[in-house]
C-alpha cells in the first residue's frame, strides 16, 4: 500500500511512530524479519513513485513484501528509521545524510545510490541566468547541504564567486563575489516552486521540481551536470540493518534494469539512475 501521511505540529513532534509502527517490523534486523513488510517512508516525487512500481512489478517474484509510506516533510524521515518506526527510507543524498547524523546523533547509512535529482535555476522572468537584472532576487534553499548545493551551481557558472575553499557547506555570508548585486531569499526546499511568482529565480531541488509540475530537463534554465555528482540520492537505514535480507532484496530491486528503464522512461532525464 501506499499512504500520503500528513501532520500536525504534536504529530510532527513525535515522529512518524503513531502513523507507521503498527506495519513496521521494528528495530530488529534479523532474519526472523524475513516474512514481514519492510517499511519505508519516501519522498512522493519521484522516490515513492519508483518504490511502487518495485512493489507492484518486482517485489513479489523476489519474495519482497514492501510497504510504501510517502511523507511529504522530509525532516521527518530519519527520525522515523532511527526511532524503528520505518525500517529504511527513501528521499535523501549522503552530504545531507551525513550533516542529519552529525547534528542530530543519529547514525543512519546508505545502503545503495539510487538516482540523481539534478538541482536547476527556475524563473518566470528571465530565459537566461545571464539575463537577470541588477538587484535580482533569488531564492535558495535554507538547510545547510542544499543552500551549498545552490550556490555552488551559480558559483559553477560563474554567477557567483564563493570564498576559497568552502566547498559545498557554503552558506550566503561566504559569497565573495556578486557582480550582480543579486539578493538571495533563503527558504524551506518544499517552498521554492511557490516562491517563483515572488522572485526572479529560484533554485529548486529535483524531487520539489517534479512534484511542482516543473520538468528539470526542459523547464530550468540552468542545471547541474550529473558527471562526477556527489547527491545521488540513496536508499538509508539504521546502522546494522544493512544486511536485513529485505533491505539487500530492495537494493537489488532498486539496481535492476526494469528500474534503469521505468525511471528513464518516466521522467525523461529529469531524474537520472546512479547506477
Amino acid at each position: 500500500m501506499r499512504t500520503v501521511l500528513k501532520y500536525t505540529a504534536v504529530l510532527a513532534t513525535t515522529g512518524l511512530a503513531l502513523s507507521v509502527a503498527a506495519c513496521s517490523s521494528g528495530s530488529s534486523s534479523s532474519s526472523n524479519n524475513a516474512d514481514k513488510p519492510l517499511v519505508v517512508v519516501a519522498s512522493p516525487t519521484p522516490h515513492a513513485q519508483i518504490l511502487d512500481y518495485i512493489r507492484d512489478n518486482l517485489a513479489a517474484k523476489a519474495g519482497l513484501k514492501l510497504t510504501v509510506k510517502e511523507v511529504s516533510d522530509y525532516t521527518l524521515q530519519n527520525p522515523a528509521v532511527q526511532d524503528g518506526s520505518a525500517d529504511a527510507n527513501f528521499f535523501q543524498h549522503v552530504p545531507y545524510l551525513t550533516d542529519f547524523n552529525k547534528t542530530h546523533g543519529t547514525d543512519i547509512v546508505a545502503v545503495e545510490n539510487v538516482h540523481l535529482e539534478p538541482l536547476g535555476v527556475y524563473s518566470k522572468k528571465v530565459k537566461k541566468v545571464s539575463d537577470l537584472a541588477d538587484g535580482a532576487s533569488v531564492a535558495v534553499p535554507n538547510d545547510a547541504t542544499n543552500e551549498g548545493r545552490a550556490l555552488k551551481l551559480l558559483a559553477d557558472n560563474q554567477v557567483i564567486t564563493l570564498k576559497d575553499g568552502v566547498g559545498t557547506g557554503a552558506t550566503i555570508h561566504d559569497v565573495t563575489g556578486n557582480p550582480k548585486h543579486l539578493k538571495f531569499k533563503e527558504l524551506d526546499a518544499a517552498q521554492l516552486p511557490r516562491a517563483l511568482d515572488d522572485v526572479d529565480a529560484s533554485v529548486i531541488n529535483g524531487n520539489n521540481a517534479l512534484g511542482a509540475g516543473l520538468k528539470p530537463a526542459t523547464d530550468a534554465i540552468l542545471l547541474e551536470k550529473a558527471q562526477g555528482n556527489p547527491y545521488a540520492n540513496v536508499l538509508a537505514v539504521k546502522k546494522g540493518h544493512e544486511n536485513d535480507p529485505r533491505v539487500q532484496k530492495l537494493a537489488q530491486l532498486l539496481h535492476s534494469d526494469e528500474v534503469k528503464k521505468y525511471i528513464d522512461d518516466t521522467f525523461q532525464g529529469s531524474v537520472i539512475p546512479a547506477f
